[in-house]
């Protein structure tokens, strides 16, 4: 319990879709869509843990786990709820992404110098975001999924919640970038024939400290590298990520928002404890 008496808030995650948005907490996904006749579908589910017990604890593993289980919940949300559209589901996306697997093994054969080579597969690997977030309405629902996030955090409206949130993902992807770069540099300067054995541990390194400084950022705000985490993450949110949305589009991400709850309070009274925060 919280020192005022009352139970700590959970710590929510999410992801903006086509035409709402997912959240999920410690045990359970909701996702919230706007259907063609324009009524609000909710749906939900059990979330599936990775990270649970001695693996959850281990630094630079436990971070891919907890990546591992919000991707998870994908396929699962997808299912259960026919009306939603993931962020991919778009031609132009899958598209880009085709071409940046191609432009990714020329790289890798054609760029001079190791470090020069991996900054440019590093970069290609974020256009299939940027081609999604081309859509206003993915962007407008990933704002409204901060400001429904941000307003149960505050205990305010969600309409005066900025559209950026500190702990958005955006603030992992510099961080991730400039060490999946390094990691990759230091197996072709260490290993004198890298395989996919090899980059794959240094991709899953590099993810596992960037999660970690994503979470020593949340810790230590003040901290100056905290404020590089969190300012790159913001720009890139105020800039690309996120847009202001709709009255309709924030009725959405509180639906999704209020059913989590319940179904979250369901789930403490069927376990027989308060749901814990989860930890970054």
């Amino acid at each position: 319990m919280a020192e005022d008496g009352r139970a700590p808030k959970l710590r929510l995650g999410g992801m903006a879709l086509r035409n709402g948005l997912l959240v999920h907490g410690p045990t359970s996904w909701c996702v919230a869509v706007r259907n063609r006749a324009g009524e609000i579908e909710v749906t939900t589910g059990r979330k599936p843990v990775f990270s649970r017990g001695r693996l959850g604890r281990i630094p630079l593993l436990r971070g891919p786990l907890r990546l591992a289980e919000a991707v998870a919940v994908l396929p699962l949300a997808r299912l259960r709820s026919r009306s939603a559209r993931l962020p991919y589901e778009d031609p132009r996306v899958v598209v880009t992404a085709a071409g940046v697997v191609a432009a990714s093994s020329a790289a890798r054969r054609l760029a001079r110098g190791h470090a020069t080579r991996e900054a440019i597969v590093g970069v290609l690997g974020l256009l299939p975001a940027l081609a999604a977030l081309r859509d206003r309405e993915l962007a407008a629902y990933h704002g409204a999924e901060h400001k429904a996030i941000g307003a149960y955090e505050s205990g305010g409206r969600a309409a005066d919640e900025p559209k950026e949130h500190r702990r958005c993902g955006s603030n992992l992807l510099v961080p991730m970038v400039a060490l999946s770069v390094a990691g990759q540099v230091a197996v072709e300067r260490w290993v004198e024939k890298p395989t996919a054995l090899h980059r794959g541990i240094a991709s899953l390194l590099s993810t596992g400290a960037a999660v970690e400084l994503f979470a020593f950022a949340e810790r230590r705000p003040d901290a100056p590298l905290s404020r590089a985490v969190h300012g790159t993450g913001h720009e890139i949110q105020r800039l690309i990520s996120t847009r202001e949305p709709t009255p309709e589009q924030l009725a959405v991400a509180e639906a999704a928002v209020e059913e989590l709850l319940r179904v979250e309070g369901e789930a403490a009274d069927r376990d027989g404890d308060d749901p814990q925060p989860e930890r970054a």
